[in-house]
């Protein structure tokens, strides 16, 4: 018997997407996620194995219905052809999955990035504003995002900031080993936990399930975009680090300040407002 409750894929069902299944599936949804290696997916996820840059649909595809399709994938080669067959031909492989089994989802939701911004003087960005990326990556993650847009199916593109939280502590590392950076000029960083990137995904999909008219775009931030080296200076009191090293902390996308009024607007509330917060409970954490 066919289920009633929405039915979701999540292609590249990685870390973010592996928490939004269980939120979802905690909240009665058939959640289904697929990606190379199932044994790392929440028992409450529905395996299927499959490769996102490979033309063969996976065999175990689902037969009925999708509700919902959660584009969410992570290139394994960090370089140009990497990207694209990430996230371009990636999603033009699972929209032709979909495609030959009939189904045609009520949204996409494509998961993108602030790194397609290039603003480099500390500007306030919005889903409104110029996207003229200087890098490759942010190149093509919009070919990506026009792809979805004009897939035929309605779609929202999610541009999520740099994500950080349970094995995402690429920061605190440079911190602990003393890593430098310079108060001026100011470097802004924007950033997101993790658990506030899949909570937005979540209320995402449960307001158009509800209804709701959702945009074709998203910023997924915090409330509070920080200049680098106060984030630095807060993390280095509450690791204890007294000795500044040689090596400078990279900054790894642009000098910009990226709004989430537009997702607060409809009703999200991230429950790590800020970097203290979100970097209080990950080092709480035993």
């Amino acid at each position: 018997m066919e289920t009633t409750a929405p039915v979701l894929l999540i292609a590249g069902c990685g870390d973010v997407g592996s928490h939004l299944g269980e939120r979802l599936a905690a909240a009665g949804w058939h959640v289904h996620g697929l990606r190379r290696r199932v044994a790392a997916l929440p028992a409450t996820i529905l395996p299927l194995c499959g490769d996102l840059e490979s033309t063969q649909c996976p065999a175990g595809w689902p037969s009925g219905r999708i509700d919902y399709l959660v584009y969410s994938a992570a290139a394994s080669r960090h370089d140009e052809p990497g990207y694209r067959a990430a996230y371009v031909q990636g999603l033009c492989h699972v929209l032709d999955w979909l495609a030959r089994h009939g189904q045609k989802p009520r949204r996409l939701l494509f998961v993108s990035s602030t790194g397609v911004y290039g603003q480099q003087e500390g500007e306030w960005v919005d889903e409104n504003s110029p996207t003229e990326p200087s890098g490759f990556s942010g190149r093509v993650l919009l070919e990506a995002e026009r792809l979805a847009l004009g897939s035929g199916l309605p779609a929202s593109v999610v541009r999520l900031a740099g994500i950080y939280g349970p094995g995402r502590e690429w920061l605190l590392g440079q911190v602990r080993r003393g890593g430098r950076i310079a108060a001026t000029p100011p470097l802004y960083g924007n950033r997101i936990h993790r658990d506030d990137a899949a909570g937005l995904l979540a209320f995402l999909l449960e307001a158009d399930a509800r209804g709701v008219a959702l945009a074709d775009c998203y910023l997924g931030v915090d409330d509070t975009p920080a200049p680098l080296h106060e984030v630095v200076a807060w993390l280095r009191g509450r690791l204890g680090v007294t000795e500044e090293g040689t090596e400078s902390i990279g900054q790894r996308a642009g000098n910009k300040r990226c709004s989430n009024a537009r997702a607060r607007a409809l009703g999200w509330v991230p429950r790590y407002p800020d970097y203290r917060e979100g970097y209080a409970a990950l080092l709480d954490t035993p």
